[in-house]
């Protein structure tokens, strides 16, 4: 390498350090509660050449609020705008979440009140919910997460993988709906399910199989237990132990490829994203594990972002797009540069394009993309003024899946 590519090499370097050590000149905040503080940047210099942009950004205190993820009406395979979820809950600010299918099946890890209501394993950036005596804690890494039945007691117990949770049936797959999911299992006449739950409605004894196997679809989901759905008419060998009175149970399986996973089998809530930015304030330099597409990472969209600095300060931030006169959006790249001129020591990208919404108060003070407005998403992650969860012994609902 000639001392003229070397010298060029060294300024990029240079250049590119300076940038990401750059703090982000944040003009003063709106306080909407204790706590939570609006800001809101349009500098065109967010970007490289300059370009319009408009950036919206909450600053949470995490001994003083809580942040919870909710549910499109409360329900998987379901949308619903982030306005009117956060106005059902109570919040004082909300922003969309994790990534979903058209229907509104989450599409990567999602783990609510402790129970994991979407499973994946393809490990994608995450951020858990946690609690501490100080208050919300967040935990980061790339997640698989996935459950597997076992059927009977020791040594004759098998065990058997669940191929997919509160999702679509698949054919010859076993899956598992939670009361998240629906009422009902929402299936066609084409398989077989069994009710699972606690005979005596104890939260003590055991997980059984109560009736089963029904062949219509669209079977009752008890709200403390389950239904096994498998994808097909003839029992296979491996089910055959599934019979009104015998006993199972569930355990679900955090494997980060960061850390331990015992913080995340703990965790209040776990939302899925795609792009984790940086961890423990190291730059993730590799995407490929994540598998998304090239244009994701490198063209400029619309961004949702949550991230942390050193001393736990927990920022939402929405970066508007597609709006040349208002704001062009980011890159995966950009977005991380952004993430370091605020002191984010852990960021990742939520999910984004047209789902981008910042509501606050009564109001989306982002502008989002879509020429109809704010779009419909399958869950949101809402701040509310006060702590209203802390660590607390699992109600029964909460037992219908014990982690490991």
């Amino acid at each position: 390498m000639t001392r003229r590519v070397w010298v060029a090499v060294l300024a990029l370097f240079l250049l590119r350090g300076s940038v990401a050590a750059q703090t982000l000149d944040l003009p003063p905040a709106r306080q909407l509660a204790p706590g939570v503080q609006l800001y809101r940047v349009s500098a065109p210099t967010l970007v490289n050449p300059p370009e319009p942009m408009s950036v919206w950004l909450l600053r949470l205190d995490p001994t003083l609020v809580d942040l919870q993820s909710v549910l499109a009406n409360d329900e998987i395979l379901d949308t619903e705008v982030v306005s009117t979820m956060a106005e059902r809950h109570q919040a004082v600010a909300a922003v969309n979440a994790g990534f979903f299918l058209p229907n509104g099946d989450p599409a990567g890890v999602l783990t609510l009140d402790r129970r994991l209501v979407s499973d994946t394993r393809r490990p994608r950036g995450a951020v858990g919910i946690t609690h501490d005596g100080r208050g919300v804690k967040l935990i980061y890494a790339r997640l698989k997460a996935t459950a597997t039945l076992t059927i009977g007691s020791g040594t004759g117990a098998i065990t058997l993988e669940i191929d997919g949770v509160d999702t679509t049936r698949v054919r010859e797959k076993l899956m598992l709906y939670t009361p998240s999911y629906n009422e009902d299992t929402d299936t066609a006449a084409s398989g077989l399910e069994w009710v699972i739950d606690r005979p005596k409605n104890q939260p003590s004894d055991p997980l059984r199989v109560v009736s089963g196997p029904h062949r219509a679809g669209k079977t009752k989901i008890p709200p403390a237990g389950f239904v096994l759905s498998f994808g097909g008419v003839t029992r296979p060998p491996s089910l055959a132990r599934l019979k009104r009175g015998a006993r199972v149970s569930i355990d679900v399986a955090y494997d980060p490829l960061e850390g331990e996973p015992k913080p995340w089998s703990i965790a209040q809530d776990i939302v899925g994203g795609a792009g984790l930015l940086i961890r423990d304030g190291q730059d993730v330099a590799d995407w490929s594990v994540e598998v998304f597409n090239k244009g994701f990472a490198e063209g400029r969209h619309p961004r949702t972002m949550i991230g942390d600095t050193a001393d736990g300060t927990i920022w939402l931030v929405t970066v508007d797009g597609r709006q040349p006169q208002l704001s062009v959006g980011m890159t995966l790249e950009e977005l991380r540069t952004l993430a370091h001129r605020l002191g984010l020591v852990n960021a990742l990208n939520l999910d984004g394009g047209g789902s981008t919404t910042m509501w606050v108060q009564g109001r989306v003070v982002n502008s989002p993309s879509d020429l109809a407005g704010p779009r419909k998403v399958s869950d949101a992650l809402l701040v509310t003024a006060a702590p209203i969860r802390r660590e607390a012994p699992a109600t029964p609902r909460q037992e219908a899946q014990s982690a490991r």
